[in-house]
């Protein structure tokens, strides 16, 4: 029996980490689950798979969660604090990390340093902390294994190979809802239709993200560190069909590649039961009725977006703090309706070619980064208001 703890447990991750966990109960066990403000699902959650600990992201919320709650043998948290207690949670045996954004990072740091097995879906903390990250897992041996479906594939697609033997690593992109829109009306474009991604069913910045490809800028950023590859070794594909997950180019010759059916829960299933496979209980992949595989290079004036993240990649240090971070505040603002979908990239390239690289190689580096270019981008939009 495996203890697990789901950070993000309201998110589409964890809410499918819980479908996943309901059907293997014989195997699994919650005993935490951290969400924001989404009180009726957690309290769903928390009343079927009875954790020890919860927490919400404010006071407030959790002095109404505790309302409501009939169950007096949980304890209730909120706030980072509390996310952070739950990822270290010492009877933790896997932490699921799916908060969103650089919130979700303090929370993986807890579990790195509690030397624990992280299923990790909060790319961000990859992306602005990977190498710090990577440095206190090497002291705690805490074991991290990637949730998102291309650097699970990739992860899968190195498991028996050697470090040397690596020629390329290319992770695959759906191109999202607007792959073959004509440049011309994407400034008609809206947040329904943007939301409404071709392949996948993910939150909503996510899903925004991958409109733009930023979010496989910053997996690109990711994937450096996690497998510590060179920017170089590195490289991406529209995939419009999001069958072939990821590549591995090696010497000699061969690509591996990894497939499987469009479905979180199959990487999710991999990390949780890793080094082990288990039943998915999903339906196979039948390749004969897929009918064909395309694969198109990024045109990065179609994607603007992307084509910033991979300098980011290539410059390091505090370039991809301040993307991020950038990336954060004009995606909330696009998703309150105060931009528009044409302006997300040239709000985000105004803040970051701006930006003056520094070290960014501690928690308080990373941070003072982020809140000065978090200032900037919301001074930005002020103006243009």
């Amino acid at each position: 029996m495996k203890n697990v703890s789901i950070l993000g447990s309201t998110g589409s991750v964890g809410s499918s980490t819980l479908n996943l966990i309901e059907r293997r109960r014989e195997h699994f066990r919650v005993i935490g689950l951290a969400a924001g403000k989404s009180i009726p699902t957690l309290l769903e959650q928390a009343k079927k798979f009875r954790p020890k600990i919860v927490c919400l992201g404010r006071r407030e919320e959790a002095a109404e969660f505790r309302k409501l709650l009939k169950d007096r043998s949980v304890r209730v948290t909120f706030g980072p604090e509390g996310a952070e207690e739950i990822a270290g949670f010492e009877e933790n045996d896997i932490v699921v990390s799916a908060i969103t954004g650089i919130d979700g990072l303090r929370p993986t740091l807890a579990a790195v340093e509690a030397g624990k097995k992280i299923a990790l879906a909060n790319k961000e903390s990859m992306v602005v902390a990977g190498q710090l990250i990577q440095k206190k897992a090497a002291r705690s041996r805490a074991r991290i294994i990637p949730v998102d479906s291309e650097h699970s594939g990739v992860f899968q697609c190195l498991a028996k190979e050697q470090k040397r033997s690596i020629l390329k690593v290319i992770l695959t992109a759906s191109g999202g809802p607007f792959f073959k829109t004509p440049l011309s009306r994407m400034r008609e474009k809206t947040l329904e239709e943007t939301l409404n991604h071709p392949r996948w069913k993910m939150g909503k910045k996510v899903t925004v993200d991958s409109a733009t490809l930023m979010n496989k800028g910053l997996e690109l950023i990711e994937a450096r560190w996690l497998f510590n590859l060179s920017p170089g070794q590195l490289d991406v594909l529209i995939h419009p069909q999001s069958v072939v997950h990821s590549l591995v180019e090696l010497k000699g010759g061969s690509v591996l590649a990894q497939l499987s059916l469009t479905d979180m829960r199959i990487p999710i299933l991999y990390a949780l039961t890793y080094p082990q496979r288990e039943d998915s209980f999903l339906p196979a992949l039948e390749l004969d009725k897929v009918g064909k595989l395309e694969f198109f290079k990024v045109d990065e004036g179609r994607f603007p977006l992307f084509a910033l993240a991979r300098k980011a990649l290539e410059e390091g240090d505090s370039f991809p703090v301040a993307l991020n971070a950038a990336n954060e505040v004009v995606v909330g603002a696009f998703l309150r309706g105060e931009i528009g979908f044409a302006e997300i990239a040239g709000l985000v390239r105004r803040v970051v070619e701006c930006h003056h690289k520094k070290k960014a190689e501690s928690l308080a580096d990373i941070f003072e980064v982020d809140g000065d270019t978090r200032r900037q981008t919301w001074n930005l939009l002020k103006q243009r208001s």
